[in-house]
């Protein structure tokens, strides 16, 4: 097994490791998974780039394959399981993926994938495997359990955002969220040595296919026992808390409203005070919520503003927070935050403008099959923006009041309507539509399209359009609701400004 899991096997023979809502496994297991997948995907011949895909929802075995992965030097691929076929076969072939894992409930889109992508090795867990595939445990049994070599070159992930023009886009995870090193034995050692590793277990309820939970997974190569849930369930996520006495987990602001929403008698049978850190991301949280939770689970919150293409750009404690409240925070190195107007002008401090980040690696965002998209992240080297209005307050501390781009981010994910709206264009009863986000109680934003009909005496129903979406694309990026108007504001040039469109529905 991998010499961490030997040690710890060793001392701690009968200590949960990794455990789901399915099993709970000893070190001395989860080191032999780890040593065959990694044994099988070392004698596999992946050509230079070394990917395979995970496409598969949160369980035991999807941590193993992208860790075992990890081990062998591949960079492993997160495969969104919300996904349709055609949108997943996409990325495995963009990616360049040589190998699928998936379970039961994605292996029919998985099939697909492979043989639009010419791929033969399909594995899978959680059910009978159909022809065309291989059992996780048949898989594994043929590879030796031996520690696999430290001098293999760790590769960071290859995460795909929704993008603008309908495609999704790949980019390694960035240095600041990737251990790196040269060799496994350094990246190991670099990886114990994240803020997360020493609170104890950590606690996965994010799907993995999102960058926090993935980072929070890959503590278990560092010595850390992780607990992953499915699908979020916030008393079983209270329950998960007591049992196992987790120390961290990562989280968004969904999952606070969710929590928050529990009944008081329900929320105090569960004791939290093993809790020592929760790393809060993916969208700004609601002031009120926020001060909610700290009230519940004391001042363990930490929350980061960013991207998967940057890392971290902004961090901010619950002490601080309880100071500057609604702030995402101080930027955080490499970065600095700079404000600048239409003209491209700093300005001073306490004056909106929009939100821009200085690279002092000169990196910024890096998408490595679209230059043209790289290039377009930036409005100088190194200098890039995440869509963002904003201000920063004479301490340095940064807000978010509005965004300019059109991206929406609903219950922490990123939603692009361009890719409902060309969609939509389609419906033949729809003459044009612009799709924004609103506010939700639960998800913080919703997408809605704002249709204009062809006829407008007898316009499609809020049903067919949503329905029409959702027979073409993934449920999650079609429209939630949808108004009827008589125009989306198109200017002569054909451009929508889509924060006007939104301004009504933000300003109640």
């Amino acid at each position: 097994m991998p010499e961490f899991a030997a040690v710890l096997a060793a001392a701690h023979p009968h200590a949960v490791a990794l455990a789901d809502p399915n099993r709970d496994m000893i070190w001395a297991e989860v080191g032999e998974v780890l040593n065959r997948c990694a044994d099988r995907l070392l004698s596999f011949d992946f050509g230079p780039k070394r990917r395979l895909s995970v496409f598969a929802e949160n369980a035991s075995e999807t941590a193993l394959a992208h860790l075992g992965g990890l081990l062998a030097g591949c960079s492993t691929v997160p495969v969104n399981f919300h996904l349709t076929a055609d949108e997943a076969a996409y990325i495995v072939q963009d990616s360049e993926s040589q190998i699928i894992f998936c379970d039961l409930s994605t292996v029919d889109r998985a099939l697909h994938a492979a043989r639009a992508a010419g791929i033969d090795e399909v594995v899978m867990w959680g059910g009978q495997a159909p022809t065309g595939t291989t059992p996780f445990e048949t898989w594994l049994a043929a590879g030796d359990d031996r520690h696999p070599p430290l001098d293999t070159k760790p590769l960071p992930n290859l995460l795909y955002t929704s993008g603008t023009t309908g495609l999704p886009k790949g980019t390694e995870l960035p240095p600041t969220m990737f251990a790196g090193g040269g060799d496994m034995s350094t990246h190991l050692d670099a990886l114990a040595e994240n803020r997360l590793a020493p609170l104890g277990t950590h606690l996965v309820v994010g799907p993995m296919y999102h960058t926090g939970p993935l980072s929070g997974m890959r503590l278990l190569v560092a010595g850390t026992p992780s607990v992953i849930r499915g699908r979020f369930d916030a008393e079983d996520t209270l329950a998960a808390i007591e049992r196992y006495k987790t120390g961290s987990t990562v989280m968004v602001p969904t999952h606070f409203v969710r929590l928050l929403a529990l009944p008081n008698d329900v929320r105090a049978k569960y004791d939290v005070s093993s809790m020592q850190l929760i790393a809060h991301t993916g969208a700004k949280c609601p002031i009120e919520v926020k001060r909610q939770m700290i009230d519940w689970f004391g001042p363990v919150f930490r929350d980061s503003y960013g991207a998967s293409e940057v890392g971290t750009t902004c961090s901010i404690t619950s002490q601080e927070w309880l100071e500057h409240p609604g702030s995402v925070g101080l930027a955080q190195e490499p970065f600095t935050a700079l404000v600048l107007d239409d003209d491209g002008h700093e300005v001073p401090p306490n004056t909106e403008g929009r939100l821009f980040f200085r690279d002092a690696t000169g990196r910024g965002i890096i998408y490595p099959n679209d230059p043209a998209k790289t290039a377009e992240a930036h409005i100088a080297p190194g200098v890039f923006t995440l869509g963002e209005i904003g201000y920063v307050d004479t301490d340095g501390y940064v807000y978010l009041t509005d965004r300019f781009s059109d991206m929406v981010v609903s219950g922490g994910t990123n939603i692009y309507p361009a890719e409902a709206e060309l969609v939509l264009i389609e419906h033949p009863a729809i003459a044009d539509v612009a799709c924004i986000g609103v506010p939700h109680p639960d998800m913080g934003e919703a997408l809605k399209a704002l249709v204009i009909p062809v006829d407008a005496g007898n316009p499609p129903t809020e049903a067919d359009v949503i329905a029409f979406c959702r027979e073409r694309l993934t449920a999650y990026k079609c429209p939630r609701s949808v108004d009827i108007v008589e125009t989306v504001g198109r200017n002569t040039m054909g451009k929508i400004n889509k924060r006007t469109l939104r301004a009504p529905y933000w300003s109640t």
